[in-house]
């Protein structure tokens, strides 16, 4: 049988057997929804006017945690779902309004007050469900979104600088992000200089800026190995298509996507899918090129996302995990020959590449890229020359 037989016989099984295993957990949800809705429906027409309120609400509340409990076991993408929400709980209310009119002293204000209210909730809860699901639709469909939804809610996480009085021209200085001012005005060039990176090692950090040093740390091992390495996940974002790095020499092209996960988060076979498709894309308009797909990851593969990546032809590097590595770039001027270095931090750090040929290199210390002739480049505004 050949290859391509072989690998539509693998996505079919695998298609349908989780096709298969969805369903049956979807059977068994509508099942447990049936027996609560069956419950509450003979609930309140069981209701006759005299029952307390307190006792309702209380009847109520773990009506819905029950609910809630139901959900929690198996997210469904599907608008249906919320509307039975809704129905559900319109029937709960009228349970209260009933008893609000038909108590000895009727509360007719109050009932319309509830029941107008009531009705503006279910409306919010309905589209904030199918929000919901079509967001989560969509995260599988692209399994890209949960990076940037991650990323959305640790914008304000960590990372964030030292709020200290600098001026200006001080400010232009990425340093100030990881001194106070005390630190800056009296250590040495080099000495802050060296501070400021010891800190951008070991301060918390958010998940997005994590990921950055993760695709540097794995082009940095790609240069090592004569790779010239762009970085093409930092400078596109969410537009690289899955394509952080692009690691090339005159022989071939190497696609490398970076995955810095927690370890109890795992790779599934949707992101070896999406990684694919941008591989296929690069092959197909670069006909005449060799070309590799690696998958590097700080955590674990699931068996059916290895087993479509052999299929696929995409080489797996798991449990790889980001370590402290000369990260200093000492380059050499073309246009002058001047010796410079960038730190991490640094404006043009990430387009900045190095040839061993050239007497370029990667250190890590200060005082050493010092030691050997370069200086720490300089950072300009427009034409008004260097601020330091």
């Amino acid at each position: 049988m050949s290859p391509l037989r072989i690998l539509a016989g693998e996505l079919n099984v695998g298609y349908f057997e989780s096709k298969k295993l969805e369903l049956q957990e979807l059977l068994l949800l509508l099942n447990k929804q049936k027996s609560a809705l069956e419950t509450s429906i003979n609930y309140i027409k069981r209701s006759d006017g005299e029952r307390g309120l307190l006792s309702f609400e209380e009847q109520m509340e773990a009506a819905k945690e029950a609910m809630k409990h139901i959900t929690q076991e198996r997210k469904i993408g599907v608008p249906w779902l919320a509307k039975a929400y809704d129905d559900y709980f319109e029937l709960q209310e009228r349970g209260i309004l009933s008893h609000l009119q038909k108590k000895s002293q009727p509360a007719i204000k109050a009932a319309e007050i509830v029941r107008e209210y009531s009705r503006l909730r279910r409306d919010a809860e309905r589209r904030a469900r199918i929000a919901e699901s079509l967001l989560a639709y969509y995260e599988y469909v692209a399994p890209f979104l949960v990076d940037l939804k991650e990323e959305a809610e640790d914008l304000d996480a960590t990372d964030s600088a030292i709020p200290q009085d600098f001026s200006e021209e001080e400010l232009a200085d990425e340093v100030t992000g990881f001194l106070t001012k005390d630190e800056y005005h009296n250590l040495s060039v080099s000495e802050r200089n060296q501070l400021a990176l010891d800190r951008y090692w070991s301060r918390p950090k958010s998940k997005s800026t994590i990921g950055r040093m993760y695709e540097r740390y794995i082009g940095y091992i790609f240069e090592c190995q004569g790779y010239s390495v762009e970085y093409h996940g930092i400078f596109e974002g969410f537009a690289d298509l899955g394509r952080d790095l692009i690691c090339e020499t005159e022989a071939e092209a190497v696609l490398i996507q970076c995955k810095n996960w927690s370890h109890f988060r795992r790779i599934h076979e949707k992101h070896i899918f999406q990684f694919f498709g941008t591989v296929f894309e690069y092959r197909d308009s670069h006909p005449a090129r060799k070309v590799r797909a690696l998958f590097y990851t700080s955590t674990e593969v699931s068996d059916l996302a290895r087993r479509f990546s052999r299929q696929l032809g995409i080489e797996l590097f798991e449990n790889v995990k980001l370590q402290q590595y000369p990260c200093i770039k000492c380059n050499v001027s073309h246009r002058t020959g001047e010796r410079i270095y960038h730190l991490p931090f640094d404006q043009q750090y990430d387009r900045t590449t190095l040839d061993p040929k050239r007497g370029e290199f990667y250190c890590l210390t200060v005082r050493q890229a010092e030691e050997l002739g370069f200086r720490r480049a300089f950072k300009y505004r427009g034409t008004s020359g260097p601020l330091f």
